[in-house]
C-alpha cells in the first residue's frame, strides 16, 4: 500500500494545450479515491502521470514520499487496468494474469501459487485455461484486474475500466471492486466521467473540470455541500437544478426566493440560516435538488406560488422524474454564457400520476436548497 501526494502538478501538451493545471491532492494509504469528470478534463493525463506513462510539466508526485517524477514506469511499483482491458489474445487466462510475474522472473513455483489464488478471488479458476475470446466483457474485466493484483503493487490505477461493460454487468463489477478493496485494502485510483460509479465506489471523491480541482470530499459533502455551480451541477442525478434568484423579505417577514416572472417562494426553515447570509435583492443562483422541489395541486395552494407546466415524466422506479417548464431563468454551471433555461426536474414517489400539460405550483422542502454567488460561482455558506 502506498501514500500518494500531487503536488502543483501541471501539464502542457506541445501545441500549448494546459491538460492539468497546478492540481494538488493526497490519497491516503490503502483509501479508494475516485477521479471524476467530464471529457477532457484531465482525470486520465493525471492518472497517466502517476503510472509514468506521461511526462511531467511541473510539480511533484510522490510515491510514500518519494518523488517519482524522473522514475521508470516499471519501477513505480503501480499497477494499472485500462478501458479496453489490455490482453493478450493469443494467451490463456493463467497466462495472461502470470505475465508481469514472469517478466519479472518470478520463479515457477510462486507464480502458479499467486495465480491460483488471484483467480480463486476473482472467480475465474475455471476459466484459467481459456482464451479472451471465450469470455464475457465481465470475464475478461477480471483477468485484467487479476492482472494486476498478482503484482502485488502499492497502487492500483484503474482508468475507466467498467466503460465497455453493459448497464448490468457495470453494476455487478462496482460490487466486486468495492469487495475487492475491501479484502486488499490496497491504495486505488480509479477514473470515470460516470458520477454514479464515482459516487458508489470512492471513499473519497475528486471532481476535475478543464484540467482543474474543483472539490474533493466524501460522496456525502460533494453532494450536500458543494463547492461551486460546476459541482453542484455535476454530482447528483437528475442534476440540481439552478435558477437564478434574489433573496428578500418574505410575507411573514422571514426570507423568499424571488425568481422574477415566475413568482416567489418562501425557503423551508432549514434553509431560513443559510439566506439570511445572502445579501437582500442581490441576484444569485439557487440550487434546488430535484427532491426538495415540491409539487402542490393549483387549485389548493396560494396564488403567490411560481406556476409550472409537466412537460414529460420518466419512471425509474421506486420515483418518478417530473420534467417541468417555466418562467425561469435557469444556469448552465458548464457554459455561464449559454441562453438561459426555463426547465426545472422534480423527483417524486412513483405512485403521484402526472400529465403532459398539467400545471402544478411549486414549494421548497427539506434541505436541498443552496446559494451561489452568480459572478464568482463560489457556494453562499
Amino acid at each position: 500500500m502506498a501514500e500518494i501526494s500531487f503536488r502543483a502538478v501541471t501539464k502542457v501538451y506541445g501545441d500549448g494545450t494546459e491538460a492539468v493545471t497546478s492540481l494538488s491532492l493526497d490519497i491516503g494509504d490503502g483509501e479508494f479515491v475516485v477521479l471524476v469528470g467530464p471529457s477532457g478534463c484531465g482525470k486520465s493525463t493525471l492518472l497517466r502521470m502517476l503510472a509514468g506513462l506521461e511526462a511531467i510539466t511541473a510539480g511533484e508526485i510522490l510515491v510514500d514520499g518519494e518523488v517519482v517524477n524522473q522514475v521508470h514506469p516499471r519501477d513505480r511499483d503501480v499497477a494499472m487496468v485500462f478501458q479496453n482491458y489490455a490482453l493478450y489474445p493469443h494467451m490463456t487466462v493463467f497466462a495472461n494474469i502470470a505475465f508481469p510475474l514472469r517478466q519479472a522472473r518470478v520463479p515457477s513455483a510462486e507464480i502458479t501459487k499467486r495465480v491460483t489464488e488471484v483467480a480463486e478471488t476473482l472467480e475465474l479458476s475455471e476459466h484459467l485455461k481459456r482464451r479472451p475470446a471465450a469470455l464475457s466483457g465481465g470475464q475478461r474485466q477480471r483477468v485484467a484486474i487479476g492482472r494486476a493484483i498478482v503484482r502485488q503493487p502499492k497502487a492500483f490505477l484503474l482508468d475507466e475500466p467498467l466503460s465497455n461493460l453493459d448497464a448490468k454487468l457495470r453494476v455487478q463489477m462496482r460490487g466486486e471492486l468495492a469487495q475487492l478493496h475491501a479484502t486488499l485494502g490496497v491504495t486505488t485510483v480509479f477514473v470515470t466521467h460516470d458520477q454514479t460509479e464515482a459516487m458508489t465506489l470512492g471513499e473519497r471523491v475528486a471532481v476535475l473540470n478543464d484540467g482543474e480541482l474543483r472539490q474533493v470530499g466524501t460522496p456525502q459533502e460533494l453532494y450536500h455541500r458543494p463547492a461551486d455551480l460546476f459541482v453542484a451541477g455535476f454530482i447528483g442525478s437528475p442534476s440540481m437544478n439552478l435558477l437564478k434568484a434574489q433573496v428578500r423579505a418574505g410575507a411573514p417577514g422571514g426570507p423568499a426566493l424571488d425568481f422574477g416572472a415566475a413568482g416567489t417562494v418562501a425557503v423551508p426553515e432549514a434553509a431560513v440560516e443559510l439566506c439570511a447570509s445572502a445579501p437582500r435583492g442581490a441576484d444569485l443562483v439557487a440550487g434546488i435538488r430535484p427532491e426538495s422541489l415540491l409539487l402542490r395541486d393549483p387549485e389548493v395552494s396560494s396564488k403567490d406560488l411560481p406556476r409550472a407546466r409537466v412537460c414529460f415524466t420518466e419512471l425509474v422506479e421506486p420515483e418518478t422524474y417530473v420534467h417541468l417548464a417555466g418562467d425561469f431563468s435557469g444556469v448552465d454551471p458548464g457554459d455561464p454564457d449559454a441562453p438561459p433555461r426555463d426547465t426545472l426536474v422534480a423527483r417524486v414517489r412513483s405512485d403521484r400520476a402526472f400529465r403532459p400539460g398539467q400545471e402544478v405550483a411549486l414549494e421548497i422542502g427539506g434541505t436541498g436548497l443552496h446559494l451561489f454567488d452568480i459572478d464568482s460561482g463560489r457556494t453562499i455558506r
